[in-house]
Parts: C-alpha cells; sequence; structure tokens
C-alpha cells in the first residue's frame, strides 16, 4: 500500500532512538564512528534484503518496483506539511526539506539497483545471510554468544573509551565484524583493510582487530582466469604469451597472479580479476552507501559525521582500483619519475606491457629478488645493506614531494632487494598524494625533530590538523615527547629460519608495533583535540616501516642527521646536522647467522 516518509520515518525512527545517542559521539572524536560502524555492517544486510524484496523480488519486475519508489518519492511531496498545531514558516521549510532528502534518498536507491541488478541483490542477501549465520554458529563454539550481544547492549552507555570494559566490549564487537567480513568476501575485506588503516576515523579495537583481516581465497580454475585473459585482450594466449603457469603465485579476494613468459622471452607476471568481483563489488558498496544514507536521515547524530560522504568516497576509490588500467598508469608514472630523476641505475618498478593488458589484466615484469627483511639474501646481492637502505629511503622520500604518487604500502613484501642489487618497488594498488599544506606541516614537524624540539613538533600538528577548541601547546609537546621515547625505546628481534643452504635470519617485522605507535600517536591529538588527516597518518605509516628497517639493516644510522640521507625537506632540517650531537644507538640487535 502507498505510505509516505512521515509514516515510515515515525516508527523507524523511534526504533532507531533505543541506541543512545552516546553510541555515535561517545569516547572522544574518533567515536563519532563506533556506533554507525556496527549499526551500517548490519543495515547493509538488511537494505541488501530490502531492496530485492521491494525492487527486484520473485514476481515483481524492476520497472513496477521502480515505479513504487518513484509513486513514494511524490508522496514524499505531498505529505511535506508542518506537524499538527505548529504552522510557523519555519516548520513549514523543515518539512519541506526533510522531503527533499527523502526524494534524494530514494534517486539514490534507483540509481543503485539499476547499476547493481537485482540478480546481485538476490545472490549477495543469500551470501549475507549465510555468513551472519556462521558468524554467529562461531560466537555459539566459542561462547562468546551471550557476551556479544551483552556487549551490543552497552555499546551505547557512554563508558569511558580507557575502562577495561569498554575495551572489552570494543575487542569482542570488532572480532565479531572481522570475521563477517572475511566471510562476506572481497569487498568486505578492502573495506577492513581501509579500517585497519584509518587510526583517524575508528577506534582503537577495530584499528587492531582489522589487521588481522584475511585478504586470500580459493584459486579460480584456471581454465577461467585464461578466458577472461582472452575476452580482455581480444585474442588467443597463445598469441600473446608463450607460456603461462596455470599455478597460480598468489591469490587475493580481488585478483590471482600468474607467472608467463611472452612470446618475446620476457618473464611477467599477470595479474588478473577474479570473475564477478565488479559486479559484487558494485551491489554491496551501493547497498553500503544506501544503508549510511538511510541511518543519516533517521539520525541528525549521524548525519552530522558526514558517515555517507565517507563511504561516498571509499566507495569510488574501492570500485577505481577494480580497474588495471589504474595500476598501470601509477607503475608508468612511478618509471618515469625514476628516468627523469636518473635513479633507474639504484631503483626500479617493473614494466607493464600495455600490449597485454587491460581493465581486467595487468601484464608487469618479473622481478626476482629477496624482502627488505632477509638478513642473509639482502647480503648476496648487496654489498653494503645501509646503503641499500638508504637508497630506497631516499627514493621513496623524493617520491614523496617530487613524484605525481608515492607508494603508499612499503611493506617488506613490496620493497625488494633485486638480483642486481637496486630496490625494486612493486604492488602500486595503494598510492597516495600529499596537499601541499600538509606538506609544509611534515617539513616543519621534520626541522622540528632535527632539532629535538617538541614544542615546535607541537606547533606544526596543530597547523596541520583540524581542531575546534583551543590547542594547549605545552600540553601536547609534553604527550608528543612521551610518544617519542616510546619509538626510540622499541627492540627489534631477529629470526632463525631454515633455508637451502643451512640457516637464514629474518627481522621480525612486528606489525603490532607500528599501528601501537600510530594509535599512540592519534590517541595524543584527539586528547589534545586535534583530529590529524588521513594522508599525513599514511605518511607517518610508511616512516614508521622504514624505521624498522633502519633498525635491521644500519642500526646506527640516523637519517635526520646523516648527510647520505635526503628526505625531501627543507635546508633548516640538514642544516642541524653539523650542530646536534648524535643521538645514543637505539634498542635492537642483529644477529650475525
Amino acid at each position: 500500500q502507498d505510505f509516505s516518509p512521515v509514516q515510515v520515518e515515525g516508527p523507524i525512527r523511534w526504533a532507531f532512538a533505543m541506541m543512545p545517542a552516546s553510541a555515535v559521539r561517545r569516547r572522544g572524536p574518533r567515536r563519532r564512528f563506533a556506533g554507525p560502524v556496527l549499526v551500517l555492517a548490519l543495515a547493509t544486510v538488511a537494505a541488501a534484503c530490502f531492496l530485492v524484496n521491494f525492487v527486484g523480488g520473485p514476481g515483481l519486475p524492476p520497472s513496477r518496483g521502480e515505479r513504487r519508489l518513484r509513486a513514494v518519492t511524490l508522496s514524499a511531496t505531498a505529505t511535506a506539511t508542518a506537524p499538527p498545531g505548529l504552522n510557523s514558516s519555519v516548520d513549514n521549510e523543515a518539512a519541506r526539506g526533510r522531503a527533499k532528502e527523502f526524494r534524494s534518498l530514494i534517486n539514490d536507491i534507483i540509481e543503485v539497483i539499476r547499476k547493481a541488478g537485482p540478480q546481485a541483490g538476490a545472490v549477495r542477501s543469500i551470501q549475507a545471510a549465510r555468513a551472519a549465520t556462521l558468524t554467529a554458529l562461531d560466537l555459539v563454539r566459542d561462547g562468546e554468544l551471550a557476551d556479544f550481544f551483552r556487549s551490543l547492549g552497552s555499546v551505547g552507555l557512554g563508558r569511558e573509551g580507557n575502562s577495561r570494559k569498554a575495551r572489552d566490549d570494543d575487542e569482542i564487537i570488532a572480532r565479531t565484524l572481522r570475521r563477517l567480513f572475511e566471510r562476506l568476501g572481497a569487498t568486505y575485506v578492502k573495506l577492513g583493510q581501509f579500517i585497519a588503516s584509518s587510526p583517524t576515523l575508528f577506534p582503537e579495537a577495530y584499528v587492531r582487530e582489522f589487521q588481522k583481516c584475511l585478504d586470500a581465497t580459493e584459486t579460480v580454475p584456471f581454465a577461467r582466469i585464461s578466458k577472461i585473459i582472452e575476452a580482455d585482450l581480444g585474442k588467443p594466449i597463445s598469441s600473446v604469451f608463450r607460456s603461462v603457469d596455470s599455478t597460480p603465485l598468489a591469490s587475493a579476494s580481488v585478483a590471482q597472479v600468474h607467472s608467463a613468459v611472452l612470446l618475446s622471452g620476457e618473464e611477467v607476471v599477470v595479474k588478473v580479476r577474479k570473475p564477478g568481483v565488479e559486479v559484487l563489488m558494485e551491489a554491496d558498496l551501493g547497498f553500503i552507501y544506501i544503508a549510511s544514507r538511510v541511518l543519516e536521515f533517521l539520525s541528525p547524530e549521524i548525519a552530522r559525521s558526514s558517515l555517507s560522504t565517507l563511504v561516498n568516497e571509499i566507495r569510488g576509490s574501492m570500485l577505481a582500483e577494480l580497474d588495471f588500467n589504474q595500476e598501470l598508469n601509477n607503475l608508468e608514472v612511478f618509471r618515469e619519475f625514476l628516468t627523469a630523476n636518473e635513479l633507474t641505475s639504484v631503483a626500479a618498478a617493473p614494466r607493464p606491457f600495455k600490449e597485454a593488458s587491460s581493465k581486467r589484466v595487468l601484464t608487469m615484469e618479473r622481478f626476482r629478488g629477496v624482502p627488505l627483511i632477509d638478513l642473509d639474501g639482502i647480503r648476496s646481492y648487496s654489498a653494503n645493506p645501509e646503503a641499500t637502505l638508504i637508497t630506497a629511503l631516499n627514493v621513496w622520500s623524493l617520491s614523496v614531494r617530487g613524484c605525481e604518487i608515492f607508494h603508499a604500502d612499503v611493506h617488506a613484501g613490496n620493497l625488494l632487494v633485486l638480483e642486481d642489487g637496486r630496490v625494486g618497488f612493486i604492488d602500486f594498488g595503494i598510492v597516495g598524494r600529499v596537499p601541499e599544506d600538509i606538506w609544509n606541516a611534515v617539513e616543519a614537524l621534520g626541522v622540528a625533530f632535527a632539532r629535538n624540539d617538541s614544542r615546535a613538533m607541537a606547533r606544526a600538528l596543530i597547523a596541520m590538523g583540524a581542531t575546534a577548541k583551543e590547542v594547549n601547546e605545552a600540553n601536547l609537546a609534553q604527550d608528543v615527547d612521551s610518544v617519542l621515547k616510546r619509538m626510540f625505546n622499541l627492540d627489534t628481534q631477529v629470526v632463525l629460519r631454515r633455508a637451502e643452504r643451512g640457516v637464514a635470519a629474518e627481522v621480525s617485522l612486528d606489525e603490532n608495533q607500528v599501528v601501537d605507535l600510530l594509535l599512540d600517536l592519534v590517541r595524543v591529538a584527539e586528547t589534545n583535540g586535534l583530529k590529524l588527516p588521513r594522508e599525513f597518518v599514511l605518511l607517518v605509516k610508511q616512516a614508521l616501516y622504514f624505521d624498522r628497517y633502519n633498525r635491521l639493516l644500519a642500526p646506527d644510522l640516523d637519517p635526520l642527521r646523516d648527510s647520505r640521507v635526503n628526505l625531501g625537506l627543507k635546508d633548516d632540517v640538514y642544516a642541524e646536522r653539523s650542530t646536534k650531537p648524535q643521538p645514543a644507538t637505539r634498542g635492537g640487535s642483529v644477529i650475525d647467522v
């Protein structure tokens, strides 16, 4: 039957109000996404079911469903009147505003339906129900079901974020969501990775838990992979490749990688998008966006957090990553940067082959080397590991300032020491760009760091972050100083492992330590009323990776005060090298096996 937004909104708003407003804004600035993260995950399943039953369910053609939605939109206009007893122009204007918001929401729903299609909605509804059931069974098996619902009930009780009970509640909810996300597949794994890399947006327990989000799925049979390659390239595999290994080198939620040899004899790797991923992600991200829009429509508190804006940005970014032409372009841009700066003799990025690439297929030069944490392997290819580290740091730092993009995921698997001794940068699916204003603040921060001036560092952070109140510079400086002390006191462990030639040693690059420091920095900023931009946190994370490599390959090297290191900062930083004493060697040890 016909219904109006007033008829629908009233009871739903009442139910929604049962979640206290503090669930949205509790425990500091980052907590404004704590409630919505949970509600959004659950509401997405409901949104998928709603769309498929209301619009594309059995016996209800999409065209008829769309007409019903249009009718609701017209009804919204007809019912845009002031509540009984209130006839002021202000109230009428507010009612018209709500009707306009409702029409916009309905139009967004129709657009999502058109792009995703009713079949995708039906399939994802079934898959979501199965994933939710299996996750619930996990809770039963582990004896955590009662604890989970108890934690859900206390999400909005306004407990302080540093209380033990609040942390326990967050941990069990985050753990359950992570399991659910892994079962829901590619879209949610990517969302989980976004949460893990965004400590300025999400609570600590979620950031920590989603570090464990597994991006590994069953491999797709090579017969299907070969059909994708041939369909996208428009020619038989034999006319492009001399051979393609049917056993994949790696398989993740979105793509699968195979080694191959071109007709020219060059060794390459072929990255192929898995079948059905684009349709799946289009549907999932559309449902998530609609769920966020509905939540904002029902709750002014969530609307003020700009949740749907964030979701829409993530949606656009994730769908863009499915086009491998973008990664190919990133590779070409970085390679041009290396050539323009005469760095090709010391660093490299894989050469992409356009004639063997497309939207779903990326063919690139195969690099052979060892990760930057493999002690023995590095010594096999480099006579001076310290110089290799300096090269990697210089090239990456210069790209942050002098290239259109910089590599935004320099963990050990993406930085190689090649057989010819050069540093190899691989996997350009995640790249970053730093706005001018943030870079200026980063430079000021570098100058202050070189001078050991915590007050100046505090001023640089204040200039960089958004704040709604006056920040106590002295308190911030003291907190920053404590974070730096923790960073310098970290210890690096070396792990022995069996190798073909006997025993090999690797550094234990504890991801948790990197996350801990990022969370410490975010916590210090928020405690002092600052919200740091995500681009800065992304830069800091890469810098912390290099700090780990520093401890492994050159424990006595101080990048800010060593004349061989060029971080692309102002000359003021380097002027400090001749005036400041060298600090004591930092913690950590390297075992020579």
